[in-house]
């Protein structure tokens, strides 16, 4: 919205719902600006919605990790974080709604799929940390990954000077954390430590499907930074000739890290060109769109960074300028006529 900042408010609200971490994140980092400008508190409040048509027990499962690792690190920090976990939709807008009407400035996190925007009462800002290409840097959706590896060669190099602190809290000063109100607090109260813990007998209760068993990989931020350190030093090397077979585990297993923001790609990015000895030297003159060869890295630093940026911000870029991403007809021809020749096709229980 245009609205202005209240300098009044009791403090700066961070509302967090998709870039699950607190670091390498343009959004908190935003937020923390915001609250030293101001000299107010800055109140972090994680939501995990449900009524999504997807919403599982398994991706509950895996977020609420998160969320448990992010309030111990917040604690650490001195900042102050609340969770809340939805039993019915609609509750987090209503808690958004409390919030807003006390806070400063409402910050939130623009990620490139449907979420109705709310109207505020203060200044609302959305930051974008989804990718390494900013999202409102392309004004139109690029049907190939071709296409879009080019208009990337051609912009990406002009945002690679543009990363997120890895730890925006460091130097930064402002008031210590309130008490989140009490009312407020009774009303919409954080997840006791067996829900947080994924106990199955209190995920059963969450109005959430609950056909799909959790899985065996952990989630949360820890997790992620495991899973990073693990492809880096032992997979990378193998990376080419052994990622398209599942037995050899050597694919980087970060997707439901990325996916639930437990990891930024900035951070993956900004580490793989250390370890390369990378600079903007080594990028190519012209942007061919090719896969190979552009960045000046190593043939599996340059697979990777393919697979990380090309084909899943290509996925951001459709999302993100795309009305109806989710509809049938905007599959591409070739995969409604597969779908359709096989849609009477047995299907075992």
């Amino acid at each position: 919205n245009n609205l202005q900042p209240d300098a009044r408010g009791d403090f700066v609200l961070y509302w967090l719902t998709a870039f699950r971490r607190l670091n390498w994140n343009f959004a908190f980092s935003h937020a923390v600006e915001w609250a030293r400008r101001l000299n107010r508190p800055l109140l972090i409040v994680e939501t995990l919605d449900c009524g999504g048509r997807w919403d599982t027990a398994r991706a509950h499962a895996f977020v609420l990790a998160g969320i448990s690792e992010n309030a111990k690190a917040a604690a650490k920090k001195n900042v102050a974080y609340h969770p809340f976990v939805e039993t019915s939709p609609g509750e987090s807008d209503r808690l958004l709604a409390a919030l807003a009407a006390r806070a400063c400035v409402v910050v939130g996190d623009d990620f490139p799929l449907k979420e109705a925007r709310r109207k505020l009462p203060v200044l609302g800002e959305l930051v974008d940390s989804s990718g390494i290409l900013p999202l409102r840097a392309a004004d139109r959706i690029f049907p190939t990954a071709y296409s879009f590896r080019r208009f990337l060669q051609r912009e990406l190099p002009r945002h690679l000077d543009a990363f997120p602190e890895a730890d925006p809290l460091r130097g930064k000063k402002f008031p210590a954390p309130n008490r989140l109100p009490d009312d407020i607090a009774k009303r919409w109260p954080p997840p006791g430590p067996n829900l947080l813990a994924a106990r199955p007998e209190e995920l059963v209760k969450l109005p959430v499907s609950h056909d799909v068993p959790q899985a065996e990989i952990p989630g949360g931020p820890t997790a992620a930074q495991k899973a990073w350190r693990e492809f880096l030093n032992h997979k990378l090397s193998r990376y080419i000739e052994e990622r398209n077979e599942p037995e050899a585990e050597a694919a980087s297993g970060l997707s439901p890290y990325l996916r639930h923001g437990h990891i930024s790609s900035h951070q993956i990015v900004a580490e793989l060109l250390d370890r390369e000895d990378w600079n903007e030297g080594k990028l190519a003159a012209k942007p061919r769109g090719k896969k190979e060869g552009w960045w000046g890295l190593s043939p599996a630093a340059e697979a990777f960074l393919d697979q990380l940026i090309t084909w899943r911000e290509v996925g951001h870029n459709f999302c993100a300028l795309s009305d109806d991403y989710d509809a049938y007809n905007y599959l591409p021809d070739w995969a409604r006529e597969t779908l359709e020749t096989h849609a009477s096709d047995h299907r075992p229980d």
